[in-house]
């Protein structure tokens, strides 16, 4: 199993072609679960966890992995599901999401498969609002759900949304009191939390849910009026999403005369010099790892007034 991301580094050309990789893996059924190749860090066999009092009850233990102490969330308790029992036959998928690390116990993992993004379909509707998934795919005529694992971190550790006094009292949005901010990101949670830090710039607001909703109502907008831009002030886009990614996204705005001069901050979990690239890449103007309230807010003020 230790062999099974060696070549993940030489699959980075698939990113920006609306392509990617999962990872599936299974928690105590038959269900097969996905996640983003590029987030996962490392794939090992369960190692012996140290519990300590007063963690979060989903979080198993703690791991001593290559020198780091890492919690271990027990991923089939925090969607719902029954506890993972067999410890010494289950995996830790260890990943990266918003700015820390943290290790995700399953009870098996599988394999990793190439596919689409446009393969990769928002949640059935009528799952309702504590629905874990962010998305769904078909493999081996099997569906295969993809968690929402930003909703799954802030039940365990909410993260704080509130821009600082400071921020607040230097942002100036002078002339651009009649724009949108438009944000696209699968995940509600992300969508709630960007939603209330940029309320501190004081405009409106409209949300899409993935890459394609938010490229098609840019496209309205723009047919409005000519220019997307006499409405919109900045895109603030996730990365990964169903049915269009952020960077496929920003390369189509970029590329559509009535889009072009939209100004695109790429917000995501997604970090390193890889993504710095890739945002050069495909012509977006700032590139923000998740969560920083501040950071955002400011970079949002900046691009409105540029």
């Amino acid at each position: 199993m230790s062999g099974i991301l060696d070549s993940v580094n030489q699959r980075t050309q698939l990113v920006g072609q609306n392509r990617l990789e999962l990872l599936l893996f299974r928690l105590n059924g038959r269900q097969r679960f996905g996640i983003n190749v590029f987030k996962v860090r490392e794939v090992l066999q369960c190692p012996p966890l140290t519990a300590i009092p007063k963690l979060n009850a989903l979080v198993r233990g703690v791991a001593h992995i290559r020198g780091q102490t890492i919690s271990v969330i027990d991923l089939s308790m925090a969607t719902g599901g029954r506890r993972i029992e067999n410890l010494d036959t289950a995996f830790i998928v260890i990943a990266e999401y918003n700015r820390s690390v943290q290790g995700f116990l399953v009870g098996a993992v599988e394999r990793i498969i190439n596919t689409n993004w446009d393969a990769i379909m928002p949640p059935p509707q009528g799952t309702g609002r504590a629905s874990y998934l962010t998305a769904v795919t078909e493999v081996d005529k099997e569906l295969v759900e993809i968690l929402d694992v930003e909703k799954i971190l802030h039940e365990i550790s909410p993260l704080k949304a509130d821009v600082s006094d400071s921020i607040v009292e230097n942002l100036d949005t002078a002339g651009s009191e009649d724009k949108i901010i438009f944000i696209a990101d699968d995940s509600s949670v992300a969508r709630s939390q960007v939603k209330k830090s940029l309320t501190a710039l004081g405009l409106k607001m409209e949300l899409a849910k993935n890459g394609l909703e938010a490229l098609n109502r840019l496209k309205e907008i723009a047919a409005e009026t000519g220019d997307v831009t006499d409405k919109v002030g900045v895109l603030v886009s996730d990365i990964e999403m169903p049915e269009m990614d952020g960077y496929t996204l920003t390369a189509e705005i970029k590329n559509t005369p009535e889009l072009q001069k939209l100004k695109v901050v790429l917000h995501t979990s997604l970090s390193g010099v890889f993504n710095q690239a890739m945002v050069q890449k495909v012509g977006a103007d700032d590139f923000i790892a998740k969560f920083h309230p501040d950071e955002l807010a400011t970079a949002v003020g900046k691009w409105l007034k540029s």
